[in-house]
């Protein structure tokens, strides 16, 4: 279990003073300016060693991705773009960074942009987080009157300047082009890559898009080393990650723990267990909305980090941790996701715009036991159909819950269908 000196975020629950004095006393804008000192190279070096992988989902490696910017400007400005556009469903993490903590991601934006040669960065903000908005605005404001932004910001030598730019509230502006998009002013859908971002990204400047956990522990790592960082977790899947537990637990929270933390103690140590008890759980969702659902008996001995749940056929994503218990109706419950995904569809690409209203529509009829059980595998044969065959992952991201739900738990839709679970349905509704 993490102890508390080894929290990266000091104010997660925003019992303290969430100010730039506050920060500094809890240690953040520390020596800011002579880790920019030590030269672009040393930081991405420090950043490879500490095997930090991104924060919102996918998990690639932080340090390789700063890696891939242009090391000379070819007269292109280059941009760090931060993804605050949270808005996969179960996902609440980088919201108590924002309105609690917001320092960390500032201090992190310098630093990192420094690193990649950056002097502008934008942080595009989720068009629900309001609240969230004006604590960051307030943050930076600080900043720029304490003369840690700006001309020579923090004493470094280093012009940087940092906008914030609120989003209206669409899902797929934060698929990292989609956003690029929305950022320059035009509709929010994903561009076709190559050339990815590092390339040719916001307005065609090499860009660098990363989610906001991934940035805001960044000044710690280069603080305390990397080596530190590296000592939690199990190997390639390290350091420390915010969990946000939602649903069937006695407490949800958010809270920080080591990465590779067995799911038992997470949910046992921080949510008060499982409500009705461990005998009382059906299925979990363990990082976001967008990975497939796993049975009790497979969690029972989860290890909550990228490969353990990769080797499951799930995923850590943005470990957002939805638990289900038996009360759940699992067909509705994937249909509702279902439905989100269908609403949330740019429409660019055929298989997403056509599949995710035709596999919402089945999984309708699934949940009133209107569907024959040969209508199961064409199903999972249309989800096939969608993964992969789009631009973005959010074709994926629409086919895999169903195809956790197919895989996991066929027996309920079969039940369903026959009608054995009829009196279930009817509870339901």
């Amino acid at each position: 279990m993490l102890k508390d000196q080894d929290r990266i975020f000091t104010n997660i629950y925003g019992m303290h003073d969430r100010t730039l004095k506050g920060a500094r006393a809890r240690g953040h804008w520390d020596g800011t300016g002579d880790i920019i000192k030590k030269g672009r190279d040393w930081i991405v070096e420090q950043m490879k060693a500490s095997g930090l992988r991104g924060r919102g989902g996918a998990g690639f490696p932080t340090g390789l991705k700063w890696s891939f910017m242009p090391k000379e400007s070819d007269g292109r400005p280059a941009y760090l773009v931060v993804n605050a556009d949270e808005s996969e469903p179960g996902t609440c993490k980088d919201r108590e960074i924002m309105r609690h903590d917001p320092h960390t991601l500032i201090e992190g934006c310098l630093i990192a942009s420094f690193a990649m040669n950056a002097h502008a960065s934008y942080i595009y903000l989720r068009g629900e987080y309001i609240r969230e908005r004006e604590a960051l605005q307030a943050a930076i404001d600080e900043c720029y009157d304490a003369g840690l932004l700006g001309r020579n910001a923090a004493g470094s030598g280093w012009d940087f300047d940092l906008y914030l730019h609120h989003g209206a509230g669409a899902y797929i502006c934060g698929e990292e082009t989609a956003l690029l998009e929305s950022l320059e002013g035009k509709k929010g859908m994903p561009r076709m890559k190559p050339p990815f971002p590092a390339g040719a990204g916001l307005y065609g400047c090499p860009t660098t898009v990363n989610n906001v956990e991934s940035i805001a522990v960044a000044p710690t790592i280069l603080r305390r080393g990397p080596e530190w960082f590296a000592g939690f977790g199990r190997p390639n899947n390290t350091g420390t990650k915010l969990f946000a537990i939602s649903g069937h637990v006695n407490k949800p929270c958010v809270v920080e723990e080591e990465m590779s933390i067995s799911f038992k103690e997470l949910i046992d140590k921080h949510c008060g267990g499982i409500r009705g008890g461990w005998k009382n759980l059906k299925g979990v969702i363990p990082g976001g909305s967008s990975v497939p659902v796993l049975r009790a008996e497979t969690m029972e001995d989860a290890i909550m980090d990228f490969d353990w749940l990769r080797e499951q056929r799930s995923g850590l994503g943005t470990a957002a941790v939805i638990v289900m218990d038996q009360s759940t109706d699992m067909v509705k419950a994937i249909w509702r996701l279902s439905k989100f995904y269908k609403h949330e569809s740019c429409g660019q690409c055929t298989p997403c715009r056509e599949g995710t209203g035709w596999m919402m529509r089945v999984l309708e009829r699934m949940v009133h036991g209107d569907a024959a059980v040969e209508e199961i595998e064409m199903l999972l044969d249309v989800t096939k159909q969608v993964e992969g065959h789009t631009i973005c992952a959010l074709g994926d991201a629409a086919a895999w819950p169903i195809q956790g739900l197919i895989r996991n738990f066929r027996d309920e839709i079969e039940d369903r269908i026959k009608g054995r679970g009829v009196a279930a349905t009817i509870a339901a509704q």
